[in-house]
């Protein structure tokens, strides 16, 4: 039976699409069909949608911001309304910050869990129903080398991460086998807005072999997406990450993570 969803186009849906990583990933994503670019800010979606028309893609754009109550609905009504459908999903967008949780802002804090965990899991749930129907499509939630342990002096961005992580492991399982594919990106530290973000305006002050470029993060992300990947951890120092996180201590990781963390202006 044919569903009544048939007649719209498929587009892939990025949030956090206007900056760093999710920038990247959405010109990939061009190259491959029809991109809905979401972010807070319209300027830099604009400018990327004229971008990817340049080089023959097709876009548009959406000015929302996740962390408001009803962004999910107002996402789902605004697809509907331009003939389309979420064929793939990139939960990109995220942020955080950097300092003790009791000296930090409170509603900024709740406000990246609203973002990094309510959002993600929202749009998540709204969209992976018609994936499975369809025995098609898939999601890619960026998580972080941060969701592999606890992060003081960063608590709440930390936490965030290690849900994504779980919810992604756990989505992925329940799908096996339904044709949807669903992959977790756990990039370290990037050079991109994100770092402003998280210090208020502070520049970046770490020039580190450490931090990759967006564009090499992106691809490989995207490229372990399309193949149905579980996991992509980019570059060799951040697989030592991981490998540490579950052979140290829990108690012992914590520590190292605190004693780099208070010296740190940035994630």
């Amino acid at each position: 039976m044919a569903s009544v969803h048939d007649d719209l186009r498929p587009v892939t849906v990025v949030t956090g699409a206007s900056l760093g990583i999710g920038r990247e990933l959405a010109l990939l994503a061009a190259r491959r069909g029809e991109v809905l670019l979401v972010a807070r800010g319209h300027d830099g979606l604009s400018r990327l949608a004229d971008e990817i028309s340049a080089q023959g893609g097709r876009a548009s754009i959406i000015a929302l911001d996740l962390a408001q109550p009803g962004a999910t609905d107002h996402l789902l009504s605004v697809l509907a309304a331009r003939g389309l459908r979420c064929h793939q999903l990139v939960n990109n967008a995220g942020f955080g910050f950097v300092g003790p949780a009791a000296t930090l802002d409170r509603g900024g804090q709740l406000a990246c869990i609203d973002v990094n965990v309510r959002a993600l899991t929202d749009l998540t749930l709204a969209v992976l129903p018609a994936m499975i129907r369809r025995a098609d499509g898939g999601v890619l939630n960026v998580g972080s080398v941060a969701g592999f342990m606890a992060g003081p002096h960063s608590a709440v961005y930390y936490a965030t991460k290690a849900f994504v992580h779980s919810f992604t492991e756990a989505i992925r399982a329940e799908t096996a086998g339904s044709g949807v594919r669903v992959t977790l990106l756990c990039p370290g530290p990037v050079n991109t807005g994100f770092l402003a973000r998280a210090t208020g305006g502070v520049r970046q002050s770490e020039a580190s072999l450490f931090h990759l470029p967006a564009a090499a993060v992106a691809k490989a992300a995207w490229h372990g997406f399309i193949r149905g990947q579980d996991r992509v951890v980019p570059g060799w120092p951040n697989r030592i990450v991981q490998l540490a996180a579950w052979l140290l201590p829990r108690r012992a990781l914590s520590a190292l993570v605190l004693q780099r963390q208070r010296g740190r202006t940035t994630l």
